[in-house]
């Protein structure tokens, strides 16, 4: 891609596979310029079970997003879900040599990277280290410690650990298809940036991601993130049941359940009834929806009661976590009938469904704007803020550097002189590191 402001995410889920392409306006909002969708078969609970079929699915994807929008795609942010994934809290602190210096971005760095040292189980990895509030000499509750004097910087931070074999096998898949991986993210915190506001994530606010393999929760307080939880199933599972109980195909299951399907079940009367075709002449199925209701009520109160739990765990019910802003439900499970309903009636929070429509710009279709792809939305808008974060720093360095050279005498400058005026290598954020490391171990590993 010639265009240095277009950025592609690329969400890897259990029933389906997005490639979405997407550029900023010049009012600030992300036009999506082309998206490609394709069925996922090699993906079992958001996790690669056969590399193949998932590399197919990829290509296809991206050969759909390429042809509605007419661009190459090279570059690719993706993210990952799964139930490998599991997030803990920690503590840690720095002393700095200099106390008469003030806090600047490598301390936080450096504090970050001892916090990237941590022993973890074997075979996990640690995808991301989210500070969450820093102390200075015992001042505690600091947001932003940077420009300010002290000698021991602490801080909480939220991490994120993963299976090494599932992020290395994501890897493998997304090089053998023919690209490069920018960037790796967690996908609960990909599809918060596309369907929460400000606000929502200031007041307190449980973000629920219904998909097919699982069920993403990211939360919320004081514009910071707290808690992470993948539980190990989604919509699939009450499409399981379905076709268990019903006694018939998966697809028909599926239809069902988009069409007919309610998650409340005295919303259906009990002569609603809806006829199935037979298999190979066989004499046709009829269901009522009372029944088809009740499946999936049942599978559905199991999935809110699990979220629920996690909200729970982290202290919903003190007073100082207390989350103002209730839920928002998104995927592709968010869009089963009289959902909210339910959330609301389990939990006694309020309760919205979350569209990714707030970032895009207007006229963007429906489709887009579906629940559906509230992590392809979120994955493009992190790969667009990722650019201009480097592209802002490129700015300033050059700045710099054109500043420093205007200070000297002006002469023609020789070779070694040009080299020094070079602007600075901007420092990376340690997620950056980590995805360049990523790339040299797959570029070995052939």
């Amino acid at each position: 891609m010639e265009n240095e402001n277009i950025a592609v995410g690329l969400d890897i889920g259990t029933t389906k596979i997005v490639a979405m392409i997407g550029r900023k306006n010049e009012y600030g909002k992300v036009e999506i310029l082309g998206i490609g969708r394709s069925k996922s078969l090699g993906v079992h609970r958001g996790v690669v079970n056969n590399i193949t079929q998932t590399i197919q699915s990829i290509q296809q994807a991206v050969q759909d997003a390429e042809t509605s929008s007419g661009m190459r795609i090279d570059n690719v942010m993706v993210g990952i879900a799964g139930q490998h994934i599991r997030s803990l809290q920690h503590s840690d602190y720095i002393t700095r040599s200099d106390s008469d210096e003030v806090i600047d971005e490598a301390d936080i760095e450096r504090l970050c990277n001892q916090v990237h040292k941590l022993v973890m189980l074997p075979g996990e990895e640690i995808i991301h280290v989210l500070p969450q509030d820093f102390k200075v000499d015992g001042q505690a509750e600091i947001k932003e410690p940077i420009g300010m004097y002290g000698g021991r910087l602490e801080a909480n931070f939220h991490v994120v650990v993963g299976q090494v074999s599932s992020i290395r096998n994501v890897g493998r898949c997304i090089k053998s298809a023919g690209l490069n991986l920018s960037a790796i993210t967690l996908e609960p915190l990909a599809s918060a940036n596309a369907v929460l506001s400000t606000e929502e994530k200031e007041a307190g606010v449980a973000l629920i991601d219904i998909g097919g393999g699982t069920t993403d929760l990211a939360i919320f307080k004081d514009g910071i993130i707290r808690h992470t939880a993948v539980i190990p199933f989604g919509g699939g599972v009450i499409t399981e049941d379905i076709k268990e109980g019903c006694s018939i195909i998966e697809k028909q299951a599926e239809l069902l359940k988009i069409k007919f399907g309610s998650a409340w079940p005295g919303e259906n009367k009990e002569n609603e009834i809806v006829s199935i075709p037979g298999l190979r002449g066989r004499e046709p199925k009829e269901i009522t929806l009372k029944n088809l209701s009740k499946i999936i009520h049942a599978r559905t109160v199991e999935i809110i009661e699990q979220a629920y739990l996690e909200i729970k765990n982290y202290g919903h019910e003190e007073q100082k976590k207390k989350l103002i802003g209730g839920i928002v439900l998104t995927g592709g499970g968010a869009q089963l009938q009289h959902l909210k309903q339910l959330v609301e009636y389990i939990t006694g929070m309020d309760t919205r469904i979350g569209y990714p429509n707030e970032h895009l710009a207007g006229g963007s279709d429906d489709e887009t704007t579906s629940p559906t792809y509230a992590t392809a939305v979120g994955l493009v808008l992190s790969s667009l803020n990722n650019q201009e974060k480097t592209q802002q720093k490129k700015k300033e360095k050059q700045v710099e550097a054109a500043e420093e050279v205007d200070a000297e005498t002006i002469e023609e400058p020789t070779k070694a002189e040009e080299e020094q005026s070079q602007p600075p290598k901007e420092r990376k954020r340690f997620l950056d590191k980590w995805a360049e490391k990523f790339k040299e171990f797959l570029d070995n590993a052939e």
